[in-house]
């Protein structure tokens, strides 16, 4: 049977920003080169057991303030990936439980009322 966790708001309004946090990081990251520091267009020799290829054009590198943008997103997401697993919930779950209830959560916004979540 399923058990039901009643996660505070706070804790739920931290999930949701790292779920914000995160999509933005990654839209961001997807529109930068492909190489942080300038790098030809590459491909492995044909018949190589794992083919990668970066063909297509040259990186130029990112910029600095690229640079200073990704490492901000990502200490935003540190800090609040922090947040919830030192959140004091936790304490108030069962040590056998709380992979379960950090699915719960990870998922709660999936739910219609966003508030109670069936953990799987």
């Amino acid at each position: 049977m399923a058990t039901t966790y009643d996660f505070p708001d706070d804790l739920l309004q931290l999930q949701q920003a790292l779920n914000t946090a995160r999509a933005e990081l990654s839209a961001l990251l997807r529109g930068l080169p492909h190489s942080v520091e300038p790098m030809e267009a590459w491909q492995r020799p044909e018949g190589h057991w794992q083919g990668t290829a970066r063909p297509y054009a040259d990186s130029p590198g990112w910029t600095e303030q690229e640079q200073k943008e990704v490492a901000t997103r990502r200490e935003r997401e540190r800090d609040l990936a922090a947040a919830i697993v030192t959140h004091s919930f936790w304490s108030s779950v069962d040590t056998g439980d709380r992979m379960a209830a950090r699915t719960g959560l990870k998922h709660a916004h999936n739910t219609e009322d966003g508030e109670d979540q069936e953990a799987a």
